[in-house]
């Protein structure tokens, strides 16, 4: 089925509506209808100016199960076991991701225990197993979106999909709101009719359940009363409300009030989603869901920049097991939600095929009105610092534009107004003091490190009037490391109008008398001139690529205590803890927990790349070194495996044993583990003794990032980590 650019609009549209609808409702989640009258009377925008939007379950879950499509490929049937799959690489154990409120009382958790306790799915979610109550709360319709947004005019497929993906948590109604939830965004694709859309997906559950039943009982009351809104909720709450339904969030009030506001939003996209969180309940699921049926309803054009937009600046917090997916782009999700719909046979536009070949940070800016993520901030001729947001003496205004383009239609518009100096930057790391909290604890490990290599393309505009003298602006890639505060920049260029220049830039990785940068938070590029003055300019296909050559030196690490009004949020710098505890202690870190305990960091793209770690076993008798990390259910470990021995294992759900070596080994002694990757092929050494060569024949993993790994209890430290990747090695 071929995609057309209103349908990759509308994908994006919807992907942010998503995010949006999140933010919105976040403030008052399990707020009633009654409370959020008395305290807001009527809603008008964003309750609450964040920071930065923290995790939410809601964004989690939907763009980390959709990778249960890349695992199980292009020509598999999508299975309930793929998602379960997903959900237990990508869910932390027990800590952020989604909501712990317990087995038998959170309908996830419940799911999660199960299946890593050797229940498969679908049984995991089924209500054979946990019972209708568990089964049938709201987290079926509520991490759904995606799998709606891959299937544009296919609602048979979404509904297929939605049901393998909603049974790993849920049953019964919770697998039917999954279903009519991806249907209503499959259908809104090309239907604009909201009646239309709620009745063509009402075509793909039972006639005779609950779930349908509430939603024809809406749009019944609705038809004979379409005017006021209050008055539906007065009747809803009195019909289907949460004293009808067992359970703490079940999924048909809530489902209810999603119609409400979709009919008495009368297809306009502010007015449907303030009307859904006035409602009340679970407002950051029921507006998310609310939003992205909307956004691809109507596509960016029906979403207002400066309202809704502009405060979230394309980004979105994750808080899954693997860092380097915790800090995203909406354009990078979008992008990689079309991946996944070409893998179930949809055409791309020729156009977009080319952009989703390149590197998977491609700031493109493509999307109508994108920004990627990009930040400005502008120095005073007095070098002060003014506020990231342009408001001081000067400022740099950004702006996605198709006045000029370096490749496909779109590019990034600078406007600096009486300034001398300005950067325009991608934050890529996170600190806690970025966020007001921490909803659903997210931790990362850094985008971008030493020894990678940044590019862009840029080309300037002449001003009339401009009082800069002979109008010459210079521009210079630049980095700037966390620890030190000190900016490496790269070679420095004059802006030309008449084309556009790229420029490339190998951040120092401390070889060579090159500085020593600890941890890259920042990348972007630094405009300059000689005078304050007015100018603008163009940015566009901004990435950076791997060759990351840099240590960890744990002395270096820092323990991040993130806010909260809850349990306290611990997490050590650049490392992201699947299960256990981690802490820092005279210059090292420690892991430890029951059972098996993992932390991960570096990336999960890289490729080939040869990691060294100074690792000791405090107690007990498995401390490994992990590598080629691709969720936490599979990766490589190497390390110490039992008195007198070593292993090279694989994790495959299970543990398999590679190799083994008789090797001596005390406890509180530091021993150099050394792993170089190379296709197929693993090397392993402790020290100056190579123990193994493998070559991995069966499902290789071929891209990963790196972590320590304790089995049984065990208590490891770790001095530092030492990492080289590809062509270097």
């Amino acid at each position: 089925m071929p995609v057309t650019e209103k349908m990759i609009d509308q994908l994006y549209a919807g992907w942010l509506a998503k995010v949006i609808g999140v933010r919105l409702g976040a403030p008052v989640e399990g707020w009633t209808y009654q409370k959020i009258k008395e305290k807001y009377g009527i809603i008008n925008g964003y309750i609450s100016d964040f920071k930065n939007f923290a995790a939410d379950d809601d964004t989690n879950v939907p763009i980390f199960f959709i990778r249960a499509l890349e695992k199980c490929g292009k020509d598999h049937e999508l299975e309930a076991a793929d998602v379960a799959d997903a959900l237990l690489d990508y869910a932390p154990y027990e800590h952020g991701f989604f909501w712990w409120g317990g087995y038998g009382m959170s309908t996830e958790h419940t799911a999660y225990q199960n299946l890593i306790n050797g229940i498969p799915a679908p049984r995991s979610g089924s209500m054979a197993q946990n019972g209708a109550t568990v089964a049938e709360q709201i987290g079926g319709q509520i991490f759904i979106d995606t799998w709606g947004l891959v299937s544009p005019g296919r609602p048979e497929l979404a509904a297929k999909m939605a049901k393998a993906a909603a049974s790993v948590t849920h049953d019964g109604n919770g697998v039917y709101g999954g279903i009519f939830v991806a249907c209503c965004i499959s259908i809104a694709y090309m239907e604009r009719d909201i009646r239309a859309i709620l009745l063509g997906a009402l075509d793909f559950i039972p006639a005779d359940c609950e779930y349908a039943r509430a939603v024809r009982a809406v749009m019944d009351y609705h038809e004979k009363n379409p005017e006021s809104w209050r008055d539906c909720f007065s009747y809803i709450y009195e019909n289907f409300g949460y004293d009808k339904y067992p359970g703490n969030c079940h999924i048909i009030p809530n489902i209810c009030v999603m119609i409400l506001a979709l009919l008495y939003g009368k297809g306009d996209f502010d007015a449907t989603i303030e009307i859904c969180t006035m409602c009340g309940w679970d407002t950051d699921c029921n507006v998310g869901n609310v939003a992205a049926i909307m956004g691809v309803r109507g596509g960016t054009c029906a979403i207002d920049y400066e309202k809704w937009r502009r405060p979230i600046r394309d980004l979105l917090i994750c808080s899954g097991s693997m860092g380097s997916l915790n800090i995203q782009s909406i354009p990078q999700g979008a992008d990689y939600l079309l991946k996944m719909m070409l893998r179930l046979g949809y055409e791309l536009p020729g156009q977009w095929a080319s952009v989703l070949s390149q590197n998977s940070r491609l700031c493109h800016f493509e999307y109508e009105g994108s920004t990627d993520c990009m930040r400005s901030r502008v120095v005073s001729a007095l070098q002060e610092e003014q506020d990231r947001d342009g408001k001081g003496e000067g400022k740099a205004l950004l702006s996605n534009t198709d006045r000029q383009a370096h490749s496909g239609k779109r590019s990034l518009l600078i406007q600096a107004k009486q300034v001398k100096e300005a950067e325009v930057y991608q934050k890529t790391y996170y600190f806690p003091e970025d966020f007001d909290d921490s909803r659903y604890d997210p931790s990362f490990s850094p985008l971008v490190y030493p020894g990678d290599t940044l590019h862009c393309y840029v080309r300037g505009e002449k001003v009339k009037e401009s009082n800069i003298k002979g109008e010459k602006v210079k521009a210079a890639l630049f980095a700037r490391d966390s620890r030190s505060q000190a900016m490496v920049l790269g070679p420095e260029i004059i802006l030309s109008d008449d084309g556009w220049t790229k420029l490339d830039f190998r951040i120092p990785s401390g070889e060579e008398n090159e500085p020593v940068l600890a941890l890259v938070d920042e990348v972007g590029i630094l405009l300059s001139c000689e005078e304050k003055g007015d100018f603008l300019c163009y940015l566009d296909d901004f990435y950076w690529e791997g060759g990351a050559c840099y240590t960890i030196d744990m002395k270096r690490e820092r323990l991040e205590i993130w806010p909260t009004t809850g349990v306290p949020h611990y997490e050590i710098s650049q490392f992201t803890r699947w299960k256990g505890i981690t802490y820092l202690d005279q210059g090292r870190l420690h892991l430890t927990g029951e059972g098996r305990s993992a932390a991960f960091t570096g990336s999960h793209e890289w490729k080939d790349y040869a990691v060294t770690a100074e690792i000791g076993a405090e107690l007990g008798e498995k401390s490994l070194l992990c590598f080629r990390v691709q969720g936490a259910m599979h990766f490589y470990a190497f390390g110490l495996y039992g008195k007198g021995r070593v292993a090279l294992l694989k994790v495959a759900n299970g543990v398999q044993e590679l190799a083994l070596a008789n090797c001596r080994w005390e406890e509180k002694v530091s021993y150099r583990l050394c792993v170089s990757v190379k296709g197929n092929e693993i090397t392993a050494a402790l020290g100056e003794s190579v123990l193994f060569c493998v070559m991995d024949e069966e499902r290789p993993y071929l891209t990963g990032s790196i972590g320590l790994l304790t089995l049984d209890g065990s208590h490891m430290s770790c001095g530092r980590i030492e990492v080289v990747t590809d062509e270097k090695i």
